[in-house]
């Protein structure tokens, strides 16, 4: 909760950035969630997303507290239906399984945030309208460059993580590594660099609306 608090602080001082608000998924306590549910809905019109939320089955093993982390999902689904704000999923080591709980329940308005899974898992959420966000660790993961090879275009948006999932993963990552994750895709799919943003501007558009996306930005 402090967090989404400076969340919100920070964006009415710096106008360039928009805020979210979430429950990490190893979080594993509904009272929680119910008080983000409330922060969130008090706070609807500062907000332009739901996250991170989602599933966690690298650090969650026991399958009671899975169960949990489906139902705390499942919350956070309804509330974005409820207040149509995109969620931004996090699915460490779940990611089919994030996708069938998301395509379940109806959520229509997703960012798969840093997806580890393989691109036939994420195909049934392409089909849906997700998107998935690449973060410059793409340069060095074999799996993120299979998953921007796969997936179409129009579906791809850009991510750093910072502090993490940088291209050198011995130092810090910062805003400004989200040009490795622009080149790679470049790369990868032998296109131009201006295709590449103007691509990713769009999505972007399509996911949160102009309010996150500015073309004074787009360098």
């Amino acid at each position: 909760m402090d967090d989404a608090r400076r969340n919100i602080e920070l964006a009415g001082k710096h106008p360039m950035i928009r805020p979210a608000a979430g429950l990490y998924p190893t979080i594993l306590d509904p009272d929680q969630a119910e008080q983000m549910h409330s922060f969130i809905r008090q706070e609807r019109a500062k907000l332009v997303a739901i996250g991170e939320v989602g599933l966690d089955f690298w650090v969650v093993k026991e399958e009671a507290h899975k169960e949990l982390q489906k139902e705390i999902l499942k919350g956070f689904i309804n509330l974005s239906q409820e207040l149509d704000l995109p969620l931004n999923i996090h699915s460490r080591s779940a990611g089919r399984h994030a996708v069938a709980l998301l395509l379940e329940h109806g959520a229509t308005r997703v960012q798969m945030h840093a997806f580890d899974g393989k691109a036939s898992a994420a195909l049934p959420a392409v089909e849906a309208g997700f998107f998935f966000s690449i973060p410059p660790s793409v340069v060095r993961s074999r799996q993120k460059q299979k998953l921007v090879k796969h997936l179409p275009l129009s579906c791809l948006l850009v991510e750093t993580d910072s502090p993490v999932l940088g291209p050198d993963p011995k130092q810090r990552n910062e805003p400004a590594n989200i040009t490795f994750a622009i080149k790679a895709i470049r790369e990868l799919k032998s296109i131009g660099e201006d295709e590449v943003l103007e691509a990713v501007g769009a999505n972007t558009r399509r996911l949160y609306g102009n309010i996150v996306f500015d073309n004074k930005l787009n360098a």
